[in-house]
Protein backbone atom coordinates (compact mmCIF):
# COMPACT_ATOMS: atom_id res chain seq x y z
CA UNK A 1 0.00 0.00 0.00
CA UNK A 2 2.66 2.74 1.07
CA UNK A 3 4.77 1.73 -2.40
CA UNK A 4 1.40 2.90 -4.51
CA UNK A 5 1.06 5.92 -2.01
CA UNK A 6 4.55 7.04 -2.76
CA UNK A 7 4.05 7.49 -6.47
CA UNK A 8 2.31 10.86 -6.03
CA UNK A 9 4.44 13.05 -3.85
CA UNK A 10 1.74 15.23 -3.00
CA UNK A 11 -0.66 12.23 -1.60
CA UNK A 12 2.39 10.90 0.05
CA UNK A 13 2.90 13.82 2.13
CA UNK A 14 -0.49 14.17 2.80
CA UNK A 15 -1.03 10.37 4.60
CA UNK A 16 2.25 10.81 6.40
CA UNK A 17 1.37 14.07 7.98
CA UNK A 18 4.82 15.75 6.69
CA UNK A 19 3.85 19.27 7.22
CA UNK A 20 3.03 18.47 10.95
CA UNK A 21 6.68 16.56 11.21
CA UNK A 22 8.13 19.91 9.62
CA UNK A 23 6.15 22.56 11.16
CA UNK A 24 6.23 23.68 15.21
CA UNK A 25 2.86 26.28 14.82
CA UNK A 26 0.02 25.10 16.87
CA UNK A 27 -3.38 26.52 18.42
CA UNK A 28 -3.71 27.12 22.50
CA UNK A 29 -3.80 23.02 22.59
CA UNK A 30 -0.80 21.87 21.11
CA UNK A 31 -2.61 20.85 18.34
CA UNK A 32 -1.80 21.27 14.38
CA UNK A 33 -5.56 22.33 13.33
CA UNK A 34 -6.95 22.22 10.00
CA UNK A 35 -6.55 26.38 9.42
CA UNK A 36 -3.05 26.11 9.29
CA UNK A 37 -3.00 22.99 6.95
CA UNK A 38 -2.04 23.42 3.20
CA UNK A 39 -4.47 20.35 2.18
CA UNK A 40 -7.42 22.00 1.88
CA UNK A 41 -9.90 19.21 0.70
CA UNK A 42 -10.17 17.95 3.64
CA UNK A 43 -13.59 16.11 3.36
CA UNK A 44 -12.15 14.20 0.33
CA UNK A 45 -10.22 11.03 1.18
CA UNK A 46 -7.58 11.38 -1.47
CA UNK A 47 -5.36 8.90 0.08
CA UNK A 48 -7.94 6.32 0.34
CA UNK A 49 -9.37 7.28 -3.29
CA UNK A 50 -5.93 6.46 -4.78
CA UNK A 51 -5.77 3.07 -3.38
CA UNK A 52 -9.39 1.86 -4.34
CA UNK A 53 -8.68 3.53 -7.80
CA UNK A 54 -5.75 1.36 -8.26
CA UNK A 55 -8.00 -2.20 -7.38
CA UNK A 56 -7.33 -2.28 -3.62
CA UNK A 57 -10.52 -4.11 -2.10
CA UNK A 58 -11.82 -3.74 1.68
CA UNK A 59 -14.81 -6.04 3.32
CA UNK A 60 -16.78 -6.12 6.64
CA UNK A 61 -18.68 -9.07 8.07
CA UNK A 62 -21.80 -10.43 6.53
CA UNK A 63 -20.77 -8.34 2.97
CA UNK A 64 -21.71 -5.01 4.75
CA UNK A 65 -20.98 -1.75 2.72
CA UNK A 66 -18.97 0.16 5.04
CA UNK A 67 -18.17 0.91 8.89
CA UNK A 68 -19.40 3.40 11.31
CA UNK A 69 -17.07 3.13 14.23
CA UNK A 70 -19.32 4.59 17.13
CA UNK A 71 -16.98 5.81 19.99
CA UNK A 72 -17.41 8.26 23.55
CA UNK A 73 -15.07 10.06 25.31
CA UNK A 74 -15.81 10.47 28.71
CA UNK A 75 -14.70 13.44 30.06
CA UNK A 76 -16.75 14.40 32.28
CA UNK A 77 -19.59 12.57 35.04
CA UNK A 78 -20.13 15.63 37.22
CA UNK A 79 -20.44 19.25 36.69
CA UNK A 80 -20.86 22.04 39.20
CA UNK A 81 -23.92 24.40 39.73
CA UNK A 82 -22.40 27.32 37.55
CA UNK A 83 -21.38 25.54 34.26
CA UNK A 84 -25.06 23.79 34.30
CA UNK A 85 -26.39 27.15 34.30
CA UNK A 86 -24.32 28.45 31.97
CA UNK A 87 -25.23 25.29 30.15
CA UNK A 88 -28.44 26.43 30.62
CA UNK A 89 -28.16 30.42 29.16
CA UNK A 90 -26.49 28.82 26.14
CA UNK A 91 -29.27 26.81 25.60
CA UNK A 92 -31.85 29.21 25.59
CA UNK A 93 -30.22 31.56 23.65
CA UNK A 94 -29.31 29.04 20.86
CA UNK A 95 -33.30 28.30 20.99
CA UNK A 96 -32.42 24.34 22.16
CA UNK A 97 -35.42 24.37 24.37
CA UNK A 98 -35.14 20.49 25.26
CA UNK A 99 -31.65 20.70 26.36
CA UNK A 100 -32.50 23.35 28.51
CA UNK A 101 -35.07 21.56 29.94
CA UNK A 102 -33.03 18.80 30.47
CA UNK A 103 -30.62 20.56 32.65
CA UNK A 104 -32.57 22.48 34.47
CA UNK A 105 -33.97 19.66 37.18
CA UNK A 106 -29.83 18.77 37.82
CA UNK A 107 -29.69 21.92 39.47
CA UNK A 108 -30.79 20.37 43.07
CA UNK A 109 -28.66 17.06 42.08
CA UNK A 110 -25.19 16.21 41.71
CA UNK A 111 -25.84 13.27 39.13
CA UNK A 112 -26.58 15.01 35.84
CA UNK A 113 -27.18 13.05 32.52
CA UNK A 114 -23.53 12.35 31.79
CA UNK A 115 -23.61 9.36 33.90
CA UNK A 116 -25.39 8.02 31.13
CA UNK A 117 -23.39 4.89 30.49
CA UNK A 118 -25.96 2.48 29.95
CA UNK A 119 -28.29 4.45 28.21
CA UNK A 120 -26.04 5.15 25.70
CA UNK A 121 -25.70 1.18 25.35
CA UNK A 122 -28.88 0.42 25.37
CA UNK A 123 -29.95 3.15 22.69
CA UNK A 124 -27.20 1.38 20.29
CA UNK A 125 -28.12 -1.69 20.98
CA UNK A 126 -32.01 -0.64 20.08
CA UNK A 127 -30.20 0.41 16.21
CA UNK A 128 -28.06 -3.44 16.01
CA UNK A 129 -24.82 -0.78 17.48
CA UNK A 130 -22.06 -0.74 19.86
CA UNK A 131 -19.69 1.33 20.50
CA UNK A 132 -16.14 2.07 22.87
CA UNK A 133 -16.13 4.50 25.70
CA UNK A 134 -12.94 5.93 26.58
CA UNK A 135 -12.19 6.56 29.79
CA UNK A 136 -9.54 9.30 31.50
CA UNK A 137 -7.74 7.34 33.99
CA UNK A 138 -6.36 9.92 36.35
CA UNK A 139 -5.04 10.51 40.07
CA UNK A 140 -6.13 13.73 41.72
CA UNK A 141 -3.12 15.74 41.52
CA UNK A 142 -3.39 15.30 37.52
CA UNK A 143 -4.43 18.09 35.32
CA UNK A 144 -7.98 17.55 34.00
CA UNK A 145 -8.75 15.51 36.96
CA UNK A 146 -12.38 15.26 36.58
CA UNK A 147 -13.70 11.71 38.02
CA UNK A 148 -12.29 8.49 40.24
CA UNK A 149 -11.92 6.00 37.62
CA UNK A 150 -12.81 3.51 40.51
CA UNK A 151 -16.04 5.17 41.31
CA UNK A 152 -16.97 3.64 37.45
CA UNK A 153 -16.00 0.21 38.07
CA UNK A 154 -19.61 -0.76 37.85
CA UNK A 155 -20.51 0.99 34.80
CA UNK A 156 -16.85 -0.35 33.61
CA UNK A 157 -17.11 -4.10 33.75
CA UNK A 158 -21.14 -3.61 32.53
CA UNK A 159 -20.01 -2.30 29.25
CA UNK A 160 -17.06 -4.88 28.77
CA UNK A 161 -20.20 -7.73 30.04
CA UNK A 162 -22.14 -6.28 27.52
CA UNK A 163 -19.90 -6.75 24.65
CA UNK A 164 -18.87 -2.68 24.39
CA UNK A 165 -15.23 -1.61 24.63
CA UNK A 166 -13.89 0.40 27.48
CA UNK A 167 -10.58 2.23 25.99
CA UNK A 168 -8.26 4.63 27.81
CA UNK A 169 -8.72 8.17 27.25
CA UNK A 170 -5.34 9.99 27.44
CA UNK A 171 -5.17 13.15 29.83
CA UNK A 172 -3.41 16.26 28.68
CA UNK A 173 -0.22 15.52 28.29
CA UNK A 174 -0.57 11.28 28.11
CA UNK A 175 0.16 11.91 23.97
CA UNK A 176 3.79 13.10 24.70
CA UNK A 177 4.79 11.39 27.71
CA UNK A 178 5.72 7.77 28.22
CA UNK A 179 5.57 7.22 31.89
CA UNK A 180 2.41 9.03 32.04
CA UNK A 181 0.75 7.00 29.24
CA UNK A 182 2.31 3.25 30.92
CA UNK A 183 0.42 4.88 34.44
CA UNK A 184 -2.99 5.53 33.08
CA UNK A 185 -3.36 2.72 30.85
CA UNK A 186 -2.27 -0.16 34.18
CA UNK A 187 -4.89 2.42 36.38
CA UNK A 188 -7.67 1.53 33.63
CA UNK A 189 -6.50 -1.92 33.02
CA UNK A 190 -6.66 -2.98 37.20
CA UNK A 191 -10.00 -1.72 37.66
CA UNK A 192 -10.86 -3.44 34.04
CA UNK A 193 -9.59 -6.59 35.04
CA UNK A 194 -8.05 -7.27 31.01
CA UNK A 195 -5.31 -5.17 28.44
CA UNK A 196 -6.72 -1.90 27.57
CA UNK A 197 -6.64 -2.41 23.28
CA UNK A 198 -7.98 1.77 22.10
CA UNK A 199 -6.80 5.12 22.84
CA UNK A 200 -7.73 8.65 22.28
CA UNK A 201 -6.34 11.63 23.54
CA UNK A 202 -7.54 14.22 25.85
CA UNK A 203 -8.34 17.88 23.14
CA UNK A 204 -7.43 15.49 20.25
CA UNK A 205 -3.75 16.14 21.91
CA UNK A 206 -1.33 14.49 19.18
CA UNK A 207 1.75 14.82 17.99
CA UNK A 208 3.28 13.17 14.53
CA UNK A 209 4.69 10.37 14.45
CA UNK A 210 6.18 10.48 18.47
CA UNK A 211 2.52 9.47 19.60
CA UNK A 212 1.86 6.90 16.73
CA UNK A 213 5.34 6.12 18.46
CA UNK A 214 4.63 5.33 22.21
CA UNK A 215 1.66 4.08 21.69
CA UNK A 216 3.32 1.44 19.50
CA UNK A 217 5.68 1.20 22.63
CA UNK A 218 2.88 0.82 25.23
CA UNK A 219 1.39 -1.87 23.77
CA UNK A 220 -2.14 -0.81 22.11
CA UNK A 221 -4.02 -2.13 19.24
CA UNK A 222 -5.29 1.16 17.97
CA UNK A 223 -5.28 5.13 18.22
CA UNK A 224 -8.09 7.11 17.37
CA UNK A 225 -6.79 10.76 17.78
CA UNK A 226 -6.30 11.68 14.41
CA UNK A 227 -8.89 13.97 13.33
CA UNK A 228 -9.34 17.71 13.15
CA UNK A 229 -10.59 19.71 16.37
CA UNK A 230 -12.00 22.78 14.06
CA UNK A 231 -13.16 20.63 11.28
CA UNK A 232 -14.63 17.73 9.99
CA UNK A 233 -12.86 15.26 7.62
CA UNK A 234 -9.99 13.02 6.79
CA UNK A 235 -6.79 14.63 7.94
CA UNK A 236 -4.78 12.15 6.19
CA UNK A 237 -6.72 11.71 3.56
CA UNK A 238 -7.79 8.09 4.65
CA UNK A 239 -10.92 6.80 5.31
CA UNK A 240 -9.96 3.12 6.19
CA UNK A 241 -7.86 2.40 9.08
CA UNK A 242 -4.24 2.33 8.25
CA UNK A 243 -0.39 1.31 9.93
CA UNK A 244 1.13 4.68 9.95
CA UNK A 245 4.32 5.44 8.15
CA UNK A 246 7.15 6.71 10.55
CA UNK A 247 8.84 10.04 8.31
CA UNK A 248 11.62 9.76 11.25
CA UNK A 249 12.68 6.25 11.05
CA UNK A 250 11.58 5.20 7.55
CA UNK A 251 9.13 2.30 8.56
CA UNK A 252 5.50 1.39 9.36
CA UNK A 253 4.46 1.22 12.98
CA UNK A 254 2.85 -1.51 14.08
CA UNK A 255 -0.22 0.44 15.95
CA UNK A 256 -3.30 0.49 13.49
CA UNK A 257 -4.76 4.80 13.29
CA UNK A 258 -8.70 4.23 12.63
CA UNK A 259 -8.76 7.94 11.90
CA UNK A 260 -11.40 9.94 13.59
CA UNK A 261 -13.41 12.18 10.69
CA UNK A 262 -16.21 13.82 13.31
CA UNK A 263 -16.70 15.12 16.88
CA UNK A 264 -19.80 16.36 17.97
CA UNK A 265 -18.24 19.46 19.47
CA UNK A 266 -16.44 20.14 16.00
CA UNK A 267 -19.74 19.83 13.49
CA UNK A 268 -22.52 21.25 16.37
CA UNK A 269 -20.04 23.96 17.54
CA UNK A 270 -16.43 24.82 16.41
CA UNK A 271 -18.35 24.46 12.45
CA UNK A 272 -20.66 27.23 13.68
CA UNK A 273 -23.41 25.97 11.77
CA UNK A 274 -26.99 25.23 12.18
CA UNK A 275 -28.35 22.05 12.97
CA UNK A 276 -29.88 21.76 9.44
CA UNK A 277 -26.26 22.49 7.85
CA UNK A 278 -24.52 20.18 10.37
CA UNK A 279 -27.00 17.05 9.06
CA UNK A 280 -25.85 17.97 5.79
CA UNK A 281 -22.25 17.75 5.93
CA UNK A 282 -22.50 14.75 7.67
CA UNK A 283 -24.35 12.84 5.48
CA UNK A 284 -21.84 14.28 2.84
CA UNK A 285 -19.07 12.66 5.02
CA UNK A 286 -21.34 9.68 5.74
CA UNK A 287 -21.83 8.94 1.63
CA UNK A 288 -18.10 9.46 1.04
CA UNK A 289 -17.28 6.83 3.12
CA UNK A 290 -20.10 4.56 2.23
CA UNK A 291 -18.54 5.09 -1.48
CA UNK A 292 -15.39 4.25 -0.61
CA UNK A 293 -16.21 1.22 1.31
CA UNK A 294 -14.40 3.43 4.21
CA UNK A 295 -14.81 3.38 7.92
CA UNK A 296 -15.68 6.33 9.63
CA UNK A 297 -15.15 7.42 13.49
CA UNK A 298 -17.73 8.95 15.35
CA UNK A 299 -16.87 11.02 18.43
CA UNK A 300 -20.23 11.74 20.83
CA UNK A 301 -19.06 12.62 24.12
CA UNK A 302 -21.56 11.59 27.13
CA UNK A 303 -22.48 14.77 27.48
CA UNK A 304 -23.40 15.92 24.32
CA UNK A 305 -25.87 12.85 24.64
CA UNK A 306 -29.24 14.96 25.87
CA UNK A 307 -31.79 17.27 23.29
CA UNK A 308 -31.29 18.03 19.63
CA UNK A 309 -27.13 16.99 20.10
CA UNK A 310 -29.17 13.45 21.05
CA UNK A 311 -31.52 13.51 18.31
CA UNK A 312 -28.24 14.02 15.54
CA UNK A 313 -26.33 11.33 17.26
CA UNK A 314 -29.77 9.00 16.45
CA UNK A 315 -30.26 10.22 13.18
CA UNK A 316 -26.48 9.00 12.60
CA UNK A 317 -27.47 5.32 13.87
CA UNK A 318 -31.09 5.69 11.86
CA UNK A 319 -28.72 6.16 8.79
CA UNK A 320 -26.07 3.62 9.64
CA UNK A 321 -29.16 0.64 10.28
CA UNK A 322 -30.71 1.87 6.89
CA UNK A 323 -27.39 1.79 4.70
CA UNK A 324 -26.56 -1.60 6.46
CA UNK A 325 -23.52 -0.26 7.83
CA UNK A 326 -21.15 -2.07 10.20
CA UNK A 327 -21.66 -0.40 13.29
CA UNK A 328 -19.25 -1.52 15.90
CA UNK A 329 -16.24 0.14 18.29
CA UNK A 330 -12.71 0.29 17.76
CA UNK A 331 -11.05 -2.86 19.19
CA UNK A 332 -13.57 -5.17 17.06
CA UNK A 333 -12.69 -3.16 13.14
CA UNK A 334 -9.13 -3.37 14.77
CA UNK A 335 -9.20 -7.03 14.94
CA UNK A 336 -10.95 -7.30 11.98
CA UNK A 337 -9.23 -4.63 10.14
CA UNK A 338 -5.80 -6.73 11.34
CA UNK A 339 -7.11 -9.76 9.46
CA UNK A 340 -9.29 -8.94 6.85
CA UNK A 341 -8.43 -4.96 5.65
CA UNK A 342 -7.40 -3.72 2.67
CA UNK A 343 -6.03 -6.17 0.10
CA UNK A 344 -4.31 -5.82 -3.51
CA UNK A 345 -6.53 -6.80 -6.08
CA UNK A 346 -5.94 -10.28 -6.74
CA UNK A 347 -4.91 -10.95 -3.55
CA UNK A 348 -6.01 -14.55 -2.38
CA UNK A 349 -4.70 -14.09 1.23
CA UNK A 350 -6.28 -11.32 3.06
CA UNK A 351 -4.36 -8.81 5.63
CA UNK A 352 -3.62 -5.27 6.59
CA UNK A 353 -2.14 -2.45 4.77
Amino acid sequence: MTDLLRQDEEIWDLFTRKEECERRDRDGYGRFPYYRSRHRDVCVPRASQILMENGFQCEYPEGQPFAICLTHDIDTVYKPLPIKGYEIVKSLRDGDFSRAGHIIPQLRSKKRPAWNFQEIAELEDSYGACSSFYFLALEKDDRDYAYAIEDLEQEICMLHDQGWEVGLHGGCRTYCDPERLLAEKRHLEKILSRKVAGFRNHYLRFRVPDTWELLEGAGFLYDTTLGYPDCIGFRNGMCHPFRPFNLNTGREMEVLEIPLAVMDRTLLLHMRLNIEQAWDEMERVLNTVERHHGVITVLWHNEFMIGTSLQFYKKILEYGRDRGAWMTGGREIATWWEKNGLRPPGDGVTGGP
